[in-house]
């Protein structure tokens, strides 16, 4: 039995011994062993002995429950962590998980801070030993009902605390880690420095130049660090972080519209990752607009066992008048046909053995012209749903391989992106500055 299964079963105990004294209180005036005016005061005395101090300890147990921001050591503990003395602030975080166990905020501090902490250790097994109680930390702080980003990040941790690399040469991956570690115990000259020595040995080590320009962020020195993110994106212009960061960095100086344009950028070069989408989702919300995120609902689909044996099914929600019962009625017909041998001569490059980009393509682009060759399609277009009414507008504008890739993708359609982006970079971004992302306020003004 854990800490708050003994807590709550005491709690209960207490209880039902109360209930039982005031019960017999009650009996026995019934039966008439105590006289009224006894048994009045036997009541209040119950009350004021028992009841009521139960309910003040209620009361102030759930106001300390609540009150950790309120702790003068919150304040202080928050002030290093801002100023990124995290190895000074984490005792102190740890401290106040103790006192306050169900606030989630003070558990993934503490977390972080664990996770920062172990880069300063020499010995690999200690490094991995204090990542793996970060991780339990967050988890904790997870299960209290925290869902932050920066929470998330810490969750990434393999549950062994295994550590990525910073490179395969030995010697390169232990300056990065020196370096790291000046940087968390708060010395960012000295960081940077060491990050700067492994550019000089290692000129294309992204997280060398990324970390230089988190440094120059650290410092306020927004221009440098641009341009070092700017560096990082010449090194690898697939990876989404300096995109991000270098978004951050233009917003901490007002520039929201040139952040927005990174924000767009690290979503195109890694858009199945998660941290891709922070940067954007935090500049939705500071400029209080929504993001134009069309999604279709399916309502057919379609078990391919072989070419003999494909199976299309309609949902049950669509009636006899739905208007969208015939779009989505072609669209499972096309996807089943693609899995005839009359398609994959038609089509020989193309993939059977999963879900694809062009297979998707197809089958939208065949509803699509079913909805239009109606007589009356123009008369029906406002009752159809306004998912698909916006998926013909995407077509219109000649973005549905970009609507594919970032709205419908499965695992199957995932493994097109690549290619799909070496060839047609521009458009996925023009979809996501065009249409799915909203224009800087101040700017559509």
């Amino acid at each position: 039995m854990e800490a708050g299964d003994h807590a709550l079963h005491r709690t209960v105990g207490h209880l039902v011994n109360r209930l039982i004294l005031g019960r017999l209180i009650v009996n026995r005036l019934i039966l008439g062993q105590l006289t009224k005016t006894l048994a009045i005061v036997l009541l209040f005395i119950f009350i004021v002995i028992f009841v009521a101090p139960a309910d003040c300890l209620a009361q102030s147990t759930a106001a300390a429950e609540t009150s950790a921001k309120q702790d003068p050591e919150w304040h202080h503990a928050d002030e290093l962590y801002n100023q990124g003395k995290v190895v000074e602030a984490m005792p102190l975080f740890e401290g106040l998980s103790a006192r306050y166990p169900s606030d989630p905020a003070v558990r993934e501090r503490w977390a972080w801070c664990l996770m920062d902490y172990a880069v300063t250790l020499t010995d690999p097994e200690q490094r991995k030993k204090v990542r793996v109680r970060a991780r339990t930390v967050a988890l904790e702080a997870k299960r209290l009902g925290d869902n932050s980003q920066l929470l998330e990040v810490v969750l990434e941790i393999p549950e062994d605390g295994a550590e990525a690399k910073f490179s395969s040469r030995q010697d390169v991956d232990e300056a990065m880690k020196t370096a790291e570690a000046d940087y968390v115990r708060g010395d960012f000259d000295k960081a940077r420095a060491g990050y700067l020595r492994v550019m000089l040995v290692d000129p294309n080590n992204y997280e060398a130049a990324l970390f230089t320009g988190d440094v120059f962020f650290k410092q306020h020195v927004y221009g440098s660090a641009g341009e070092w993110f700017a560096h990082a994106i010449q090194i690898d212009a697939n990876r989404e972080t300096a995109y991000r960061y270098w978004g951050d960095a233009l917003v901490a100086i007002g520039k929201e519209d040139e952040a927005r344009s990174k924000f767009i950028d690290g979503i195109v070069a890694d858009p199945y990752n998660k941290r891709s989408w922070v940067g954007l989702q935090n500049w939705l919300k500071r400029n209080k607009v929504e993001l134009n995120n069309v999604k279709l609902k399916d309502l057919s689909s379609v078990e391919v066992k072989d070419e003999k044996n494909v199976n299309i099914t309609l949902d049950n929600s669509i009636g006899k008048n739905n208007p969208d019962a015939e779009a989505w009625m072609s669209y499972g017909f096309d996807r089943a046909a693609w899995h005839t041998e009359k398609s994959e001569k038609e089509f020989p490059d193309i993939p059977r053995d999963r879900h694809t980009l062009q297979e998707e393509t197809h089958a939208l682009n065949f509803m699509i012209t079913v909805l239009k060759e109606e007589k009356d399609h123009l008369q029906k277009l406002p009752k159809l749903d306004p998912s698909l009414q916006a998926l013909l507008k995407i077509q219109e504008l000649g973005f549905l391989d970009p609507f594919v890739l970032l709205n419908r993708a499965d695992p199957g359609i995932a493994q097109d992106y690549p290619t799909y982006r070496a060839a047609n970079r521009g458009k996925i971004r023009s979809y996501l500055d065009e249409y799915m992302v909203p224009k800087t306020p101040a700017v559509a003004k």
